[in-house]
């Protein structure tokens, strides 16, 4: 969803049943550094399908930098194309809303680009572009925001966001559990609603918790930002007057989520956090928040894209299949990470 060969063995691409090792796709919501980590772009090494190949144009876009997850997903995606000199990366900005970066899109079509790389505004109303550079003969690489069409798009890469509630209602469990506590009070944050990343991670904590006898007992719907976390937060504190475990469903929006939390006074819970940034690996390792745990949501996909853009602009398969084919859909196992192995982790943040 890259390194030395320690790290790479702690990632997996998913894709059909099948695991392929990938590099470290670990990555993080909160840094204000404007370079990737090493981490989260792999080097074109000599010999085999990085050896420099038939010159590939790719388009790409991706919204503004105002969320540092999406910044993580723009500088990868710059930084691998710079790491093969076969790569020209084409940048258009992707404006305010899903029509402005389809107007960008459409223009960026008639420029005839090998491939285009996009992460949407919304998978759902940018499906129609897919279909538009397909049909144009542009085979399109599609980030995070689902089209709900698989005819708009030749390669389709997101994080397991099922994955994600799966894995922060089980280390919740888990801990209810050694702790003996039967009917724990459970709050939510969750990101932008409208999008259907949050609606499955919220389906995948609400269906864990249900199979184990537990329910959420408030929820908030917050805009995957630190104002819009800290002000949700400070709601669900008011709504709940105890309170046993929360998740929240990103780092970003969790830096405004501890501080409301901060000003609260409270520590009688501990909290889950989403997307794994190095800010919250270093608030876990510390141990001095109600920060516990976070549940990985990798960036770097941005860089795993351009290096299958460019295969598949220079019609090459990836050399670890069988396949001649780079795969239609690939996502990245969402992985939990605790003060216990966040020292392993942290230098896959940003």
């Amino acid at each position: 969803m890259t390194q030395h060969s320690r790290d790479v063995s702690r990632r997996r691409l998913i894709f059909g049943g099948a695991a392929v090792g990938a590099g470290a796709l670990l990555a993080g919501c909160t840094s204000n550094e404007t370079q990737p980590t090493e981490a989260q772009t792999k080097a074109a090494a000599p010999g085999g399908n990085n050896e420099p190949g038939k010159r590939v144009v790719i388009g790409f876009s991706a919204p503004a930098a105002d969320h540092g997850w999406i910044a993580a997903i723009t500088n990868n995606a710059k930084a691998q194309a710079g790491a093969y000199s076969d790569v020209e990366f084409k940048s258009v900005e992707a404006g305010a809303d899903a029509a402005a970066q389809r107007a960008a899109l459409s223009t960026l079509i008639s420029q005839k680009p090998d491939v285009i790389v996009l992460l949407p505004h919304d998978g759902k109303e940018l499906n129609a572009f897919g279909l538009e550079a397909m049909k144009a003969g542009i085979p399109v690489v599609n980030l995070d925001r689902a089209f709900p069409d698989a005819r708009a798009y030749r390669l389709q890469i997101k994080g397991d966001n099922h994955g994600m509630g799966v894995a922060a209602a089980t280390y919740m469990i888990e801990q209810f559990r050694a702790k003996g506590v039967s009917n724990p009070v459970i709050g939510e944050i969750a990101g932008m609603d409208e999008l259907e990343l949050t609606q499955e991670r919220s389906k995948g904590f609400v269906d864990t918790l249900t199979a184990n006898g537990f329910k959420v007992a408030n929820r908030r719907a917050a805009r995957f930002t630190a104002d819009s976390g800290q002000q949700e937060a400070a709601q669900l504190l008011q709504a709940l007057p105890k309170i046993d475990a929360i998740w929240n469903h990103d780092d970003d929006q969790g830096i405004g989520v501890l501080a409301a939390i901060s000003q609260s006074g409270r520590k009688e819970f501990f909290m889950v956090g989403g997307a794994g940034s190095k800010k919250a690996m270093q608030d876990i390792q510390a141990d001095n928040t109600v920060l516990k745990a976070t549940v990985t949501y990798s960036p770097s996909m941005a860089s795993s894209a351009i290096s299958l853009a460019r295969l598949i602009g220079q019609d090459k398969g990836m050399s670890d299949l069988v396949e001649l084919q780079v795969p239609k859909e690939i996502i990245l196992a969402s992985e939990t990470i605790t003060k216990e192995n966040a020292g392993d982790y942290l230098k896959l943040g940003f």
